[in-house]
């Protein structure tokens, strides 16, 4: 009956139901699954792409954010920069031109340690901001360190600043009305014995021999001789960089190692060395180079004031240091 049954579907059309294999079953199952997962995958980027998704906007926001703040940091540094470089701008051309102090040479090139360190945030996408802000927080703490380094200096100076305006030249080496005619200027000149075009290292003062020689600054002798050029000859150190030389002496008043102070009698004037006069020949000297005297003393100072100044020198006396 059951024969007949099977053989009357399959008349029909009815085909009997086949056991499939697990394995095929379990193929057709994993394509299912990957065939599922390849459309989400799909269908997500296609919808994150034109959407964004909230943690994607939020990162987004922060990243928006992160950026102003850069800016608002570059924009914080180069203000702060500015202020610096004017404040160096008056260090240089005010403040050390007072006290006579070599400006100041600043080193802001990034060297290889900064470069090196200014790459570390390379493979950032914001690499150029965060580089440009690392390098340009770097050279302002250069220059705040230089600036500091300066005005430690100037304090000092400032702090010494009456001792400096006494070691800085300032008055005539000799009383202007004991001249006689001729000053000699500094500069090149036809040399009166050599009868060649040479530099003129001072100022020549024609004066009778035996005419007081007096010292322009304070300071401490540091020569006393007779020098073939020059004949006796005195230099004294006043410190801060500056010397001074009174030569064709005919005598000198003072020994090496001795302190003077500003108008105190040195010497007297001479004619000695090569010379075709009595005259005293007065150097400047600056940093190891002659500079014109003429720009360290007033041409137009009062016979009284001149003579406070040299009754006052007569009025000091130095003791030998214990």
């Amino acid at each position: 009956m059951r024969k007949r049954r099977k053989d009357i579907d399959i008349a029909e059309g009815i085909l009997p139901k086949v056991k499939i294999p697990f394995k095929i079953r379990a193929y057709r199952l994993i394509r299912k699954v990957l065939i599922g997962f390849i459309l989400a995958s799909l269908v997500n980027f296609v919808f994150s792409y034109f959407f964004h998704t909230p943690k994607v906007y939020s990162l987004g926001k922060e990243n928006s954010e992160l950026l102003i703040k850069y800016r608002v940091l570059q924009e914080r540094i180069d203000a702060s920069v500015e202020q610096l470089k004017e404040i160096k701008k008056r260090d240089n051309g005010i403040y050390r031109s007072i006290f006579a102090v070599d400006t100041l040479v600043y080193d802001l090139s990034p060297d290889a340690y900064i470069a090196a360190n200014s790459n570390i945030y390379k493979s950032n996408r914001y690499y150029p901001v965060m580089q440009q802000a690392w390098l340009d927080l770097e050279n302002m703490q250069r220059l705040l360190f230089y600036e500091s380094v300066s005005l430690d200096t100037l304090q000092v100076l400032a702090k010494d600043k009456e001792k400096m305006a006494e070691a800085i030249p300032a008055i005539w080496p000799l009383d202007k009305n004991k001249v006689r005619g001729h000053i000699g200027s500094y500069g090149y000149r036809i040399h009166p014995i050599h009868h060649t075009r040479m530099k003129h290292d001072g100022m020549d003062f024609a004066a009778p021999i035996g005419t007081p020689v007096y010292t322009t600054a304070e300071g401490t002798v540091t020569h006393n001789g007779y020098d073939r050029g020059y004949g006796r000859s005195i230099i004294i150190d006043h410190g801060y960089g500056y010397k001074t030389r009174y030569a064709h002496l005919n005598k000198a008043l003072v020994t090496v190692g001795q302190k003077v102070k500003r108008g105190e009698q040195v010497g007297e004037v001479g004619n000695t060395g090569q010379s075709t006069g009595p005259h005293l020949h007065y150097e400047v000297i600056y940093r190891g180079a002659t500079v014109n005297p003429i720009n360290y003393f007033s041409k137009d100072m009062s016979d009284e004031d001149f003579q406070r100044i040299i009754k006052a020198a007569r009025n000091i006396t130095y003791e030998t240091e214990q």
